[in-house]
């Protein structure tokens, strides 16, 4: 079993930058890939990035392609998505998500979330 949790939200004004972390922890040996989702309030989850495990392959939302960039350390158990030239749409509660590529990046479906790290972005 795996469990996420992610860090590294908060209050930044338009324009800035903010990096979240996703730490896993549990059996990595069946992830094959990462990626991060957002919801607003009364809205779905929505798609920002998946990325193949080895990171090799990547797959951006439309919305933030050229602003996010999404990473991971050596090891694996730490993921990044930083963000820069934040937009006050990019305001929402950010999740990590764990498992196949088309899983996360065609169906939004993981097979393990985070409890999700809220971003506010000030015009």
């Amino acid at each position: 079993q795996v469990q996420l949790e992610e860090s590294g939200g908060g209050l930044v004004q338009a324009g800035g930058s903010l990096r979240l972390s996703c730490t896993i922890s549990g059996r990595t040996g069946s992830i094959y890939a990462m990626g991060w989702f957002r919801q607003e309030p009364g809205k779905e989850r929505e798609f920002v990035v998946a990325s193949s495990w080895n990171a090799m392959n990547t797959n951006y939302a439309d919305s933030v392609k050229g602003r996010f960039t999404i990473s991971r350390d050596g090891t694996g158990n730490t993921w990044y998505l930083q963000m820069n030239s934040l937009k006050p749409e990019d305001t929402a509660v950010y999740y990590c998500g764990a498992g196949t590529l088309v899983g996360l990046a065609i169906n939004a479906r993981a097979d393990a979330w985070g409890q999700g790290t809220l971003v506010t972005i000030s015009s």
